[in-house]
């Protein structure tokens, strides 16, 4: 696809993506399209929040035990209304439920699973930092009707659509379909997502390091030591650079090269981010970009799930510091 002259929004590039596919029936499109949508309430509700009695936390708890902010009961919500009307999908699933989301018996049942960590980082929306939403797309398994857990059972080599929605100084519509990634910026003027970041490409190598130093002493020695040489490359000097939101991290190494870390520790051993809403989706993104997603030995696309809240370490960003940390986690490096 050549890269267009003016102004392009998603809708547009979604419809010129599926005439690539005679066969394609639209189905796919209308997912993300409803996406997009849900994403500019949501945009709309973070950008007014310190004006709404929508900052804080609810009176309630996720499927881990974290207090929900309201904000994140509001988004769960949103993005389930966006999608369980359109007949194009058989099941959800979310961050914030414990169970598969079930698609109302007025509706029909398409062949598409959609999950969704409705917004990562919530937390640290009343000290306007930047948030996200996380998304991905697999075909479903099971033959017809409802969809069932096994359709979500699948590894990351599995998707057919991943992206993320960061609400930052601006609000950006990343998503890949397998065949590059590309980014959207919400023009709040025209209320449209238009095409500002082209084929997406993460450098080979960067120049940041994201992780929580904090943790230090809760670390694998493995771990300590990659740091250690990071922060002592003599050809180029290293930034340590961590905002504690998963998307704006991810975001602005995609863009600049380096690699984000959250890795396990004494406390937690399996990490704590999720293998379904978050480090799928996003190792999908960074590979169609250049990159690389890991957790520790094994590519974060290959590990098939076995529960649909399964955490994971993760290591994600350009392929020069992600495979210099698989080095020092198999043992070739110590």
């Amino acid at each position: 696809m050549s890269l267009r002259r003016g102004v392009t929004n998603l809708s547009r590039f979604l419809l010129e993506e599926q005439r690539l596919f005679p066969e394609a029936t639209g189905d796919f499109t209308l997912i993300l399209e409803q996406i997009a949508f849900a994403a500019k309430i949501i945009s709309r509700e973070v950008n007014k929040a310190g004006i709404v009695n929508i900052l804080g936390k609810a009176d309630s708890s996720n499927v881990h035990g974290e207090e929900q902010q309201k904000l994140d009961v509001y988004a769960n919500e949103k993005m389930i209304q966006a999608l369980d009307h359109t007949g194009k999908i058989c099941a959800m699933a979310s961050e914030e439920v414990d169970d598969v989301i079930d698609i109302p018996s007025k509706y029909p049942k398409g062949k598409y699973v959609v999950v969704f960590d409705p917004l990562d980082g919530s937390s640290n929306i009343d000290v306007n930092i930047s948030i996200g939403t996380i998304f991905a797309v697999y075909k479903r398994i099971s033959p017809e009707g409802s969809g069932c857990k096994k359709d979500f059972m699948q590894p990351g080599r599995n998707l057919v659509a991943s992206g993320y929605v960061i609400y930052g100084s601006s609000t950006m519509f990343v998503y890949t379909t397998g065949r590059g990634v590309n980014g959207f910026t919400l023009d709040p003027s025209v209320g449209e997502f238009l095409l500002s970041h082209y084929n997406m490409k993460t450098p080979n190598e960067g120049g940041i390091y994201s992780i929580n130093e904090a943790n230090y002493h809760k670390w694998d020695e493995r771990i300590k030591k990659f740091v250690e040489h990071i922060k002592n490359i003599k050809e180029r000097q290293y930034t340590s650079r961590y905002i504690g939101s998963l998307v704006a991290d991810f975001h602005r190494n995609l863009l600049k090269g380096g690699v984000f870390l959250y890795p396990g520790d004494t406390k937690n051993p399996r990490g704590k981010l999720r293998l379904l809403y978050e480090a799928n989706p996003l190792a999908f993104i960074i590979e169609q970009a250049g990159g690389k997603a890991i957790d520790g030995e094994n590519n974060i696309l290959d590990i098939v799930p076995d529960n649909l809240h399964q955490k994971t370490p993760l290591i994600i960003g350009s392929k020069f510091e992600v495979e210099l940390f698989q080095k020092y986690w198999t043992g070739e490096l110590k």
